[in-house]
């Protein structure tokens, strides 16, 4: 009986386990639909470094398959349409197969998935010890290849989004590579939301996050799109220190980091995308973040400005509440990036480009394709209710701008249905 009774006991325990295991499970992704997520942008467009440290290392390993298991990829639809999907809900099947059924039923044909939050933990198992697994957060997809494999089946494009630069994880791990305080230059930065950062010019980071694109496209993700690669852009920015970057040029730095993404991934075959802030695309300024849409051409398969009518000032190009003149806050956006797209000459400064002596002064820049272009735009209710109407009405800003791909953002993944075309429509 005492051997029965361990067994029960035993079974007991396993069984509570599990159910508490479904438990958590269930608390996060509630939280994660219904409490919100932090927003793909952090900055509204109203708003608006010094010294060196020495180089810590990580060990490097390279991506390879799951043992004795082949990953699937799909082709670049000619159009990407598609919506984002939180680790959370990519980890329930129940939540996850809603939003598929959204695109098998609707003109959809791609999902974004969170491989790296600001958080820093990584979304399924790499295997690399360096690469911690987000297993405690609730928000881990155990079957993250099968998933993968049951999109790439259905004809689904699958994108892996990855946040570079906030790393809550990291910098714990690495605190030399994080943004300081000016103040005391041993202590942690952080912006409003409490979120520290890593320094922008930490190229041993540069590594950790090449190292994370490879495990991840080596299970058959499709698309490496990066975001949040940018200097911060709220916080006590009177009190902050950049030990890597110092005081160097800011979009110099991140053009530096877009080229090195591109020539450790690019040779491999993976297609790696940027996203940006909207007002990229109507400034040549880097908005003291780092971003300059010129500089981040030349080194990605597509760029995804964050054109939210949301985040604009009133009165932008003097179209007034942004939110009441969603379809004109895009066409202008878009217009002026397919412009830039294509121009053959700049007046963002090019080392060595500069075209006779005329003022401003012109640089010259390749020609790209404008279908580069693939802006986020918003289907959530900030900071007023979305309708469909203004969902499809961003839509069709775009196709009027000669471009053909978007993708929908709402941070808690409900989207409006009744902006999306279905069959016959």
């Amino acid at each position: 009986m005492a051997d029965d009774g361990t067994k029960m006991n035993r079974q007991s325990v396993k069984a509570y386990r599990t159910g508490a295991g479904l438990v958590t499970v269930f608390v996060f992704a509630f939280v994660g639909l219904y409490i919100g997520i932090p927003s793909h942008s952090d900055m509204r467009y109203e708003a608006n470094g010094m010294g060196t440290s020495s180089a810590a290392q990580i060990d490097v390993v390279e991506a390879s398959e799951p043992e004795g298991r082949k990953a699937t990829y799909v082709a670049t639809p000619d159009a990407v349409r598609g919506i984002y999907m939180t680790s959370c809900v990519a980890g329930s099947k129940s939540l996850r197969d809603n939003l598929v059924k959204l695109v098998d039923e609707t003109e959809l044909n791609t999902i974004v998935i969170d491989v790296k939050s600001y958080d820093g933990r990584i979304t399924f198992d790499t295997g690399a010890d360096i690469l911690q697994p987000a297993e405690g957060g609730g928000c881990f997809v155990k079957d993250m290849q099968d998933f993968i494999d049951e999109l790439h089946a259905k004809g689904i494009y699958v994108i892996a989004r990855l946040a570079v630069f906030q790393d809550t994880f990291m910098v714990k791990e690495k605190p030399e590579w994080a943004v300081k305080t000016q103040t005391s230059t041993t202590t942690v930065w952080r912006d409003h939301k409490g979120i520290p950062w890593i320094d922008a010019s930490a190229k041993p980071y540069w590594d950790y996050m090449v190292m994370l694109a490879r495990e991840t496209h080596a299970i058959g993700v499709d698309e490496i799109q990066f975001d949040y690669i940018r200097f911060p852009s709220d916080g006590n920015m009177k009190d902050i220190w950049y030990p890597w970057s110092g005081t160097n040029p800011k979009a110099e730095i991140m053009r530096e980091f877009f080229s090195y993404l591109h020539e450790k991934l690019s040779p491999e075959g993976i297609v790696i995308s940027a996203d940006l802030f909207g007002m990229t695309t109507t400034n040549t300024d880097d908005l003291n973040i780092g971003q300059v849409l010129e500089y981040a051409l030349p080194y990605f398969d597509y760029i995804s400005p964050m054109v939210y009518p949301s985040h604009y000032p009133n009165n932008f190009y003097n179209l007034g509440d942004p939110n009441k003149n969603v379809y004109q806050v895009i066409k202008v956006s878009m217009d002026k990036a397919v412009a830039r797209t294509i121009a053959t000459t700049t007046t963002v400064v090019f080392p060595d480009a500069r075209i006779g002596t005329s003022t401003p002064a012109l640089y010259a820049k390749p020609s790209f394709d404008p279908k580069k272009l693939r802006p986020w735009l918003q289907d959530n209710n900030y900071p007023v209710p979305y309708t469909a109407e203004m969902v499809r009405a961003q839509i069709q800003a775009t196709y009027d701008t000669g471009l053909d791909s978007w993708l929908l953002w709402n941070a808690g993944n409900r989207y409006t249905r009744a902006a999306l075309l279905t069959d016959g429509q």
